[in-house]
């Protein structure tokens, strides 16, 4: 099955990409599926897409994603509603419930029950932008109105529809996702999944929670590509990525990221890198990355290597990759090997 191809630039570091509207107009031109961006504790995911939206015509807007604690699910609906209007209804909208340290450390708000929090949000915007009724949510999570009897109260909440009506009933909504139960929730609820890792070579790890996804279901894989002949370099910047995902993100005791890869086969390697980064040895946890992991995960090598290589994410389960070119060269040379 031919993949989709969409741009990711991700969220900003220091200072905001210098070329991202020309990157996103030359991926337009060459026929990417979409223009993906992205957010942690910086930049936000929803500006650079009206940014870009207002450069371009055909190219989908999605964000890979929206973190839930930032914005209440209202104000994600409005966002949406608002960016879907000014972009004629190219507006894909990515969700996830980013991690504990993040969402209690910068956002200030409680982790606990992430399924629950995320069927209570998605179910808030669809109501939103359906706008067959004033939206109520008796959830344990978000509860509209605001309860008269609950601390602070003035007892004069009551349902409300939204002023603007949408341009379109619905919004595709797409989850970033790692838990089997998470995943198996997007197939139910949402319209496509973002992995975080994903191993064409080990569909079972996820064989089961995505067996009842729909046909139009997208599940849109952020890959790294390295073009090189050098193949030991190409796989370093991707372990060190890993070293820092599966190491240090998250407690000894509970990492997500960690226990993916555990799921994965890995469960040796996994447990070496986390002791390494967690005792300050980041070098030995970079090196204790196995190159199978990186080869499974991600696409290293020269033209030839790297297309023939496709062929498996092809035959997989997924539907579109997410690729970070920095020039309009890359995003040429990128389009050449994927689009063809």
């Amino acid at each position: 099955m031919a993949l989709k191809l969409g741009l990711m630039t991700g969220y900003w570091g220091a200072r905001p990409p210098a070329n991202i509207v020309d990157l996103a107009k030359r991926a337009e031109a060459l026929g990417y599926w979409g223009f993906f961006t992205a957010e942690a504790y910086g930049s936000d995911a929803l500006t650079p897409l009206a940014w870009v939206g207002s450069h371009t015509s055909k190219i989908k807007l999605g964000t890979a994603i929206v973190q839930l604690s930032a914005r209440t699910p209202t104000a994600t609906a409005m966002h949406a509603l608002t960016l879907d209007h000014l972009s004629e209804g190219r507006l894909i909208l990515g969700l996830g419930v980013s991690g504990p340290q993040v969402v209690e450390g910068w956002y200030g708000q409680p982790f606990d029950k992430p399924l629950a929090r995320t069927r209570e949000y998605i179910d808030i915007i669809r109501q939103v932008l359906a706008r067959d009724k004033p939206v109520t949510s008796p959830g344990k999570h978000y509860t509209i109105p605001y309860p008269e009897d609950a601390p602070g109260s003035w007892g004069m909440g009551k349902p409300l529809k939204s002023i603007t009506h949408s341009y379109r009933p619905t919004v595709p909504i797409y989850l970033g996702a790692e838990g089997p139960k998470n995943v198996a929730m997007a197939t139910e609820i949402c319209d496509g999944w973002y992995p975080l890792y994903y191993s064409p070579y080990r569909e079972e790890v996820y064989a089961e929670s995505i067996a009842n996804r729909s046909k139009d279901f997208e599940i849109m894989y952020p890959i790294t590509i390295n073009i090189t002949d050098d193949i030991e370099a190409g796989r370093l910047s991707i372990k060190k990525n890993l070293a820092l995902y599966v190491g240090g993100m998250g407690a000894k005791d509970r990492n997500f990221h960690n226990e993916l890869i555990v799921r994965m086969g890995y469960a040796d390697a996994a447990k070496k890198i986390q002791d390494f980064y967690l005792d300050g040895k980041r070098t030995e946890a970079v090196a204790a990355v196995p190159d199978e992991l990186v080869d499974e995960i991600a696409l290293v090598g020269n033209k030839d290597q790297i297309k023939n290589r496709l062929k498996v994410w092809e035959e997989s389960a997924v539907t579109g990759l997410l690729v970070w070119p920095k020039s309009e060269e890359e995003v040429n040379v990128l389009s050449e090997l994927i689009l063809g």
